[in-house]
Formats: C-alpha cells, sequence, structure tokens
C-alpha cells in the first residue's frame, strides 16, 4: 500500500487528530499549517516541538506518534533504523543560518567569510545549538583553525532552547542558528544571513512513523505541507520551500 494513500479503507473511519513531532527550527511553520489544514479539511494535528536530538531519540525508541519533521539527516537515519515508513519522507523546506546580537547592540561586520571569522574571533562569548546549525558552526570553526582559541566561549543552548534566549539574557555576545528560530525570540536583533561560503542551507523533511495507524491521512498532512499552499508559511519564517 502507499503510505500516502488517503483512499484507503481506515481512511474513511473517524478523523482522529494527528500527533507529531518536530525541531524547534520548524515549530512556527507546522503550527500556522496545522492549524490552516484543521480549516480546510477539519483534521486536527497537534505537533510537539523539542531539540531535534531528543525528537529522533524519541521515534526511534517508539513513541507513539504519527509522523516526524526533521532535519532530512536525521529523518534518513531514522529511515535506515526502520522507525518512519518506508518511501513516505517528503522534503518540505529550506533553512539557512543568521547572526543575532541583543537588541540595540552594535551589528557586527559578517559581510563575508573573512569578516565573520574575525567577529567570531572577537566575541566575547558565542551561543550556538545541538543542531545542525550548531554543528556547522563547530564545522567552520575548524576550517578557520580557530575552534581551539574560541572554544572556551562557547555557550551551547539545552537541547529545545532557542540560541537567541542566550543572547537575549545576557549569556551570549552573538548566537548562530537558523533564522527561523531566531525570528520569534525578543530582545535580540538578526544582523543578518551567513555570507556566502559560510553559510548552510539545511533541508527539513517530514516522514509518518513506523508506529502510526493513520497512514493515509498522515500522507496527506505531509503532501500539504510540502504543498504550494504552505509557501507562504514558510516564508514568513525565513525558510523556502524544499
Amino acid at each position: 500500500m502507499d503510505a500516502f494513500d488517503d483512499s484507503a479503507p481506515h481512511a474513511q473511519a473517524p478523523r482522529p487528530d494527528l500527533r507529531g513531532i518536530t525541531s524547534m527550527a520548524m515549530r512556527q511553520v507546522l503550527a500556522d499549517l496545522a492549524i490552516a489544514y484543521r480549516s480546510n479539511t477539519g483534521r486536527g494535528v497537534d505537533v510537539e516541538s523539542v531539540g531535534g536530538v531528543d525528537a529522533a531519540r524519541r521515534v526511534a525508541q517508539g513513541e507513539a506518534f504519527d509522523f516526524v519533521v526533521l532535519a532530512a539527516d536525521a529523518i534518513d537515519t531514522l529511515a535506515r533504523g526502520g522507525h518512519v515508513v518506508a518511501n513516505s519522507a517528503l522534503a518540505l523546506a529550506r533553512s539557512g543560518m543568521a547572526i543575532a546580537v541583543a537588541a540595540g547592540a552594535p551589528h557586527p561586520d559578517i559581510g563575508d567569510e573573512p569578516a565573520l571569522r574575525a567577529t567570531l574571533l572577537a566575541a566575547r562569548s558565542i551561543g550556538y545549538s545541538t543542531g545542525p546549525s550548531g554543528r556547522h558552526l563547530l564545522a567552520l570553526l575548524e576550517r578557520w583553525d580557530i575552534a581551539a582559541t574560541v572554544a572556551p566561549r562557547l555557550v551551547m543552548a539545552a537541547p529545545g532552547v532557542a540560541v537567541g534566549a542566550l543572547v537575549a539574557r545576557g549569556d551570549a555576545e552573538i548566537g548562530v542558528q537558523q533564522t527561523s528560530e531566531l525570528l520569534p525570540v525578543a530582545g535580540i536583533d538578526i544582523v543578518g544571513a551567513l555570507p556566502e561560503g559560510a553559510q548552510q542551507i539545511t533541508v527539513f523533511s517530514g516522514a509518518i512513523c513506523a508506529q502510526s495507524s493513520h497512514l493515509g491521512a498522515c500522507g496527506a498532512w505531509l503532501r500539504f505541507a510540502a504543498s504550494t499552499d504552505a509557501v507562504a508559511a514558510k516564508r514568513r519564517q525565513a525558510m523556502e520551500p524544499a
């Protein structure tokens, strides 16, 4: 049976809400899309947002979710382990990274890769995440040969905590994270996107969890989240369709 077949007999039963889990980067996008989907179809979609590492762990441990939305590499790992339905993954959104400082603070120069390197080297403290943006930042520091110098000044946000929150409360002078995760945080200014050569675009994908008994309904929801009807919600969060 096609994982996206919403005409299967089970799809004609009463319409239970779908339960999903996602990383923080997709929280607002999926919340907006869930409202639109309920309005369009009458079906509720309940999405829990946590740190991406925790989300992947909970799905792998067999917690009862219908779908999961994470960075594409995390979805691939879950698929290899049999924790999501084979061939059910759909690319949903593309997200870049940005730099943030406290509201009203001077904006450092991040206009090109050498300027960004110098800015991070001079920063008193740098906030980063446990997700794809944090891993990319650490790789950049290694490539620029400043990892050892900067390491004592790195401040890692706890899973599920926005890097922007560290910046807003003064725990980090500069924050580096997905733009979509920085946007909703009060008390910060987004300086801008990482420059060419330093930027990384993360693709977020959704897949049906192996524990789900609502394959057709989940397929319909993921198709909606990947459709042109979902583009505006993504762009409001500085994301692009995948």
